[in-house]
């Protein structure tokens, strides 16, 4: 298993996620000490944003954080996952126009990571994935939402597809997938009927193992797409 990470860009989003997050406390600590001793009304308004503010700093630190600063990283956990696999397959984090880009015999992916917590399922009368479960303050203040994995995976197949041709990759020459990655342990997940495959980070390996290979897609033709993706990333 092959693994390629653009480490500068982990670094400094983990430096601009910890900057935020401490100074976003720094401001709803201000908005808080002028709502207490604002006795007579005097500085409602500056308060008020004081307090927007610095949640929205908080949110945007967290996003960092979630993603380039709190270990294990997704790609740390998609690392881990794909650990065993051998040098046919490779993983791109945050060298490419895809985030997580796995190139492997059965095909090309898009790998789309979600750490939530709760049961997490798949709702096919509104094609869409739910959560039901977990902290209610950790998804309001230490966690993103699910948001539409549907439509998120969707898009992702569509870039990951734009990209392949962007470095002289054709549609015939390979199958380009988007990947639902479940990495937290502790979620439920029934994603029974996802348009969108799906698969718990821990059994990520044995998905891909179980995938057909396409018999002309040679371990030649993998290293001429990596190379063709360093070519692009220089």
């Amino acid at each position: 298993m092959k693994i390629l990470s653009n480490e500068k860009l982990i670094k400094r989003n983990n430096r601009i996620g910890q900057i935020t997050s401490i100074g976003s406390l720094v401001i709803l600590g201000v908005g808080m000490y002028l709502s207490f001793s604002n006795s007579q009304g005097t500085y409602v308004t500056l308060s008020f944003t004081t307090l927007i503010v610095g949640f929205i700093l908080f949110q945007i630190g967290n996003y960092f954080l979630s993603r380039w600063g709190k270990s294990p990283r997704p790609d740390e956990i998609i690392n881990a996952s794909l650990k065993g696999l051998d040098d046919k397959y490779t993983v791109y984090h945050f060298s490419t126009d895809v985030s997580h880009l796995l190139i492997s015999p059965s095909g090309v992916y898009s790998l789309l990571p979600y750490g939530q917590v709760g049961t997490l399922s798949y709702d096919s009368k509104k094609n869409r994935w739910k959560q039901q479960g977990g902290n209610f303050f950790l998804k309001v203040f230490g966690q993103e939402g699910l948001g539409n994995p549907i439509s998120e995976g969707n898009y992702a197949k569509e870039q990951l597809e734009r990209y392949l041709l962007k470095i002289g990759v054709g549609a015939n020459q390979t199958k380009a997938t988007a990947l639902l990655v479940f990495t937290n342990g502790k979620a439920v997940i029934d994603g029974e009927g996802s348009p969108v495959p799906y698969v718990a980070s821990e059994k990520l390996k044995d998905y891909l193992r179980k995938q057909v290979k396409d018999p002309t897609f040679s371990p030649e033709s993998i290293v001429d797409l990596i190379d063709k993706s360093k070519k692009h990333i220089e």
